[in-house]
């Protein structure tokens, strides 16, 4: 049965994957399929479902939203959540936007914001945790904060005025500049479509174009000094003012161009449109479909909204094919969501190869191997679905570099495993796999992961030659400083550090600093030349490039001191810990000085854990210099001595502490 347990496992969890990939239930307003319309935002064409889960994770921190169930909602319950007294139901980013757009007064009304900061709920005098209300203490509504709108907006303006460096701000400072940031996205994605009070907008619509002879006929008799009919102008001037609120919010642009194939990004607002229209330019089909749209979703009628959807599509220009191949591909993408599914499977493997470790079970450690090739294979899936919706190399940020950082290490990780066959490389590939992408998981909250470059640095072949290459030696030298992570932590914590162990892991270091150093350093090459091409000078020792350099020069060093003897295994181990730290300052440390001409990737939310981690390196650290005497797998034994270099002879038990 052994023989074939790590196959049925690894079934189970690529069924699991497989279910995944089902589309969900399409409801009465089959909002999917609305979800996979093209719009622009953030300068680059995605579908609205993109749009929804990047902004309500900037302001939910989350995906979805829990809201209670109507009555109808509640008398369609099924017995068994009837029986366990299930209230709530789950929203999808999906269709908390098409609320928030087409039917805003009951969008209104969920919970969507979410509020960490004590001082900022007790400031705006909001509910705190209270189960008879329903209050989690944590989310609130528009609607609560709106009485407060004038005291953020104050506490904003004070703090950017007298606190413009991001060091100078504390904790409660940057809750309330994100509480402001995500009320002024939820305005911009409620004016998307039309004015937020709209009632009918199609019957709105009819009004605006039967106004506009007579208001434009008194416009202009009243610039040439001539009587005009003041009803008529006053009325075309608040439809004016009134729609060109559309335009002021900055929201997505909705309404595609007249001829894509002369000027393919040329698309409008809303409120843009319908400025023209007063010009006398006309009205694009797009218009009605959007306020048909719209009016069927506000009343409720999911038929007239599903036809409207695909009355829609038919209007928008041959021309725009590519894009609606997009958003479907992009929107089945977000469903995927093949980096979540990889990074369970990482961990599933990770916990069976340290049963290995503790039982020596063949079987799990195969299981391991296997499930690290299945969520490789998913992650390698993932990665390569971006590739081809960005039409760029893997790195174009510092989301994928932690995607790419994540996948390098487990490939280093099988190739390690595939020589010495000890779940060693198993260990270092899952954990990488997983803390990558747990950090790839935690950038994304910031919003759209796929955001376009500056423009200086938007050139692909320089995304895939130096900064897949430095990437490349990130990612090694990584995996180095784990393997010696793992070897100090057996060492010290446990007796299956033995000789040969030992020479292995010594030499599995070894060899990948070789490569770490290598990659590091044509990496650090080509983004000179780079940086020449682009700044008009190959080196600035800015805080990035002085990052690179310090990594080059570290394992240069590393290698240095193993070649002229200085360090034996557990100098090799804790100078390559040290990599880790040096390596993870120059990845994220230098974009939190928010200085120099790298600082785009700047995000200063990880200086807590990046301070963690570096604090849990200098522990290990710690560990490694323990005397023999402190480590399980030694005892001061001389037959625990560990090798020479060559591993041809023993060497006393303190030198190998150098």
């Amino acid at each position: 049965m052994k023989r074939f347990l790590p196959w049925i496992i690894t079934g189970v969890f690529a069924l699991w994957f497989l279910s995944t990939l089902r589309a969900p239930k399409p409801g009465e307003f089959r909002v999917e399929e609305f979800a996979e319309l093209p719009v622009v935002f953030n300068g680059r064409h995605q579908p609205l479902d993109s749009v929804a889960r990047n902004s309500l994770v900037q302001i939910r921190d989350r995906y979805t939203v829990r809201t209670p169930m109507s009555a109808s909602e509640l008398a369609a319950r099924s017995p068994i959540a009837a029986s366990l007294g299930v209230t709530n139901r789950t929203l999808s980013a999906a269709e908390w936007l098409a609320e928030v757009m087409m039917r805003p007064s009951a969008a209104d009304d969920r919970k969507a914001f979410r509020i960490d900061h004590p001082g900022v709920i007790s400031l705006l005098k909001l509910p705190g945790k209270n189960d008879a209300t329903g209050s989690d203490g944590k989310h609130y509504s528009w609607n609560q904060l709106s009485p407060g709108f004038k005291e953020i907006e104050d506490q904003s303006k004070q703090i950017l005025t007298t606190k413009r460096e991001e060091s100078q701000r504390d904790a409660f400072d940057r809750a309330i500049l994100k509480l402001r940031n995500a009320l002024t996205l939820y305005m911009r994605l409620k004016n998307t479509v039309r004015p937020q009070d709209t009632v009918n907008f199609t019957s709105e619509l009819a009004a605006f174009e039967s106004a506009i002879p007579g208001g434009v006929a008194a416009v202009r008799a009243q610039q040439n000094g001539q009587p005009y009919d003041t009803n008529a102008f006053n009325n075309l001037l608040g439809l004016v003012t009134r729609y060109n609120v559309t335009v002021e919010m900055e929201p997505p642009l909705v309404i595609p161009p007249h001829h894509p194939e002369r000027d393919r990004d040329g698309w409008s607002r809303m409120g843009e449109v319908l400025m023209a229209h007063v010009r006398g330019e006309p009205l694009p089909p797009t218009v009605a479909a959007w306020a048909r749209m719209s009016d069927a979703f506000q009343s409720g009628t999911g038929p007239a909204f599903v036809q409207a959807v695909e009355d829609y599509r038919r209007s928008l220009p041959a021309g725009l094919q590519a894009e609606v191949t997009k958003g479907h591909r992009e929107s089945f993408f977000n469903h995927m969501a093949p980096f979540y599914d990889a990074l369970v499977i990482y961990v599933a493997a990770f916990l069976f190869a340290i049963y290995y470790w503790f039982h020596f079970a063949e079987w799990s450690r195969r299981t391991a191997f296997a499930l690290v090739g299945l969520a490789f294979v998913i992650h390698s899936t993932g990665l390569i679905f971006r590739m081809v919706l960005e039409g760029r190399p893997p790195v174009t940020n510092l989301y994928s570099s932690a995607i790419f950082i994540g996948w390098g290490s487990v490939v280093l990780g099988m190739v390690l495993e595939k020589f010495w066959r000890n779940a060693i490389g198993l260990v270092v590939a899952s954990s990488l796999g997983f803390v990558t992408l747990i950090i790839a998981h935690n950038l994304a909250l910031g919003g759209d992961t796929m955001v376009m470059l500056q423009a200086v640095l938007d050139t692909n072949f320089w995304l895939a030659t130096h900064v897949v290459i430095v990437t490349l030696g990130y990612a090694s030298t990584y995996v180095a400083g784990f393997l010696a992570v793992v070897y100090i932590l057996r060492g010290v914590l446990t007796r299956g550090l033995d000789e040969a162990t030992g020479r292995a892991l010594a030499r599995m270091v070894y060899g990948i600093i070789c490569f770490a150093t290598l990659f590091s350093f044509i990496g650090t090459i080509l983004g000179g030349i780079w940086a020449d091409q682009s700044w008009g000078r190959f080196w600035g020792w800015d805080p990035k490039e002085n990052g690179a350099l310090i990594i080059v020069l570290w394992n240069a060093l590393l290698l240095h001191a193993r070649w002229g003897g200085i360090v034996r295994e557990r100098g090799l181990m804790n100078l390559t810990v040290v990599g880790n730290i040096v390596t993870s300052w120059s990845w994220f440390g230098t974009n939190m000085l928010n200085i120099g001409l790298h600082s785009y990737g700047f995000m200063s939310g990880a200086f807590l854990w990046l301070g963690a981690f570096i604090l849990s390196q200098l522990a290990i650290i710690g560990l490694g210099l323990l005397p023999d005497r402190y480590w399980r797998s030694r005892n001061g034994s001389p037959k625990s001595a560990q090798a020479s270099p060559s591993g041809s002879r023993p060497v006393p038990a303190a030198a190998g502490a150098r």
